[in-house]
């Protein structure tokens, strides 16, 4: 009869690496930021130059409350996609005063 010996080796440990990933990078690192204040800033100078054309009548076209209003929706949309951004990573808060209290 053929024995097979295994050997323990049971003083040895394995460390496993924790890597605390986060999904999500900070905002001022994102090419959304970028967009967005490229977009506000083409909303402005838009609201800037664009006048009354060749009628000179006084009409404004792009007045300044046009313009704010889309930098409104701009920063709306803006803040949802950060949310949406945010909203799958895991949170690295150790602080037990941000932890639902029915879990403990």
């Amino acid at each position: 009869m053929a024995t097979s010996t295994q050997t323990h080796h049971e003083n040895s440990t394995v460390k496993t690496a924790r890597f605390r990933g986060e999904e999500t990078k900070p905002s001022f690192k994102t090419t959304e930021l970028i967009v967005y204040v490229l977009a506000v800033i083409g909303v402005l100078i838009a609201s800037y130059t664009v006048g009354d054309g060749s009628a000179n009548n006084g009409a404004d076209y792009f007045a300044a409350d046009k313009a704010w209003w889309y930098i409104t929706l701009l920063t709306i949309g803006y803040m949802i996609s950060r949310g949406l951004a945010k909203a799958g990573s895991r949170s690295s808060d150790n602080d037990p005063r941000t932890h639902d209290s029915r879990t403990h």
